[in-house]
C-alpha cells in the first residue's frame, strides 16, 4: 500500500463516526463541506480521502450516507467480521478483552493467551485463556490470522517469533518495540507511549503560554474565557 494513503485511511474511521451520527439523525445526504467542518479538514481532503474508497458523490448534492458508510467499510473491510486473538492478558490486554468497541472494527477476540498458570483455563470477559502451548493448534484449528500483541516489552519479538510460526499473518503491536517480521507478515504498531507524549508536550507548551488546549480536539485556546 503507497504510503501516502496512510493518513487518509486513519481518517477513515472519524468519518464513519459522524456519517452514522447523521444517519441515525435522520440524515440521508451529506456534502464534503460538512464532513470537512465537522472534522476540520479542508473539503478538498475529504474528497481525496473518500476518492480512494471508490465511493460516488453526486454534483450538487454530496454523498448518499448510507451508500458512503458501506463503502468506507467494505474498503476497511469492517463489514464483516474476523476472528483474532490476543495474546498477554495483563492489565491492558484484560482491558481490551472487555472493550466491545472491537465489533465495530470488524474483529471479534475468540481467544487469550498468556503464560501464567492462574489465568490459563479461566475466562476473561467470557472470552477463554489459554496457554501459549495451545497457539498452533488453535490458529489452524480456528483459522485465525491475526493477533493483538500484549505481553511485556522484554517478551514481544520473542512472541512474535511465536505467532509468526503458528500461522499468524497480522500483528497489531500495543509494545513499544519495533519487531522484526517476514516480509509475508503484516504489524501495526500502537504508539501509546508517543501520542502520550505529544499530549504531554502540548499540555506543557500551553501552561507555559497562558492558554489552554482543548485535550479532546488539540486545539488551542486563548487564556480567556
Amino acid at each position: 500500500m503507497k504510503i501516502q494513503k496512510l493518513p487518509s485511511i486513519k481518517r477513515l474511521p472519524s468519518y464513519l463516526r459522524e456519517l452514522k451520527l447523521l444517519h441515525n439523525g435522520g440524515r440521508e445526504v451529506v456534502s464534503a463541506s460538512l464532513l470537512a467542518e465537522k472534522l476540520g479538514v479542508e473539503p478538498i481532503v475529504v474528497r481525496k480521502d473518500i476518492e480512494i474508497t471508490g465511493a460516488n458523490g453526486y454534483p450538487g448534492v454530496g454523498y448518499r450516507i448510507e451508500d458512503l458508510i458501506y463503502q468506507i467499510e467494505h474498503f476497511l473491510g469492517w463489514n464483516n467480521t474476523s476472528d483474532i486473538f490476543l495474546i498477554g492478558a495483563g492489565a491492558l490486554g484484560t482491558a481490551l478483552l472487555g472493550f466491545k468497541g472491537f465489533a465495530d472494527f470488524g474483529l471479534n477476540i475468540v481467544a487469550a493467551f498468556d503464560c501464567d498458570p492462574l489465568k490459563i483455563g479461566t475466562a476473561i470477559h467470557e472470552i477463554p485463556v489459554f496457554g501459549m502451548s495451545e497457539l498452533a493448534h488453535l490458529v489452524d484449528r480456528l483459522k485465525v490470522k491475526m493477533a493483538i500483541l500484549c505481553v511485556p516489552c522484554e517478551q514481544a519479538q520473542a512472541t512474535a517469533n511465536q505467532l509468526i510460526d503458528a500461522g499468524i499473518l497480522a500483528i497489531l503491536n500495543f509494545t513499544n518495540v519495533s519487531l522484526s517480521v517476514p516480509n509475508n507478515v503484516v504489524r501495526q504498531r500502537v504508539n501509546l507511549a508517543g501520542d502520550l507524549a505529544v499530549l504531554s508536550v502540548k499540555l506543557s507548551e500551553r501552561l507555559k503560554s497562558g492558554g489552554r488546549t482543548n485535550l479532546l480536539t488539540g486545539e488551542e485556546t486563548d487564556g480567556e474565557e
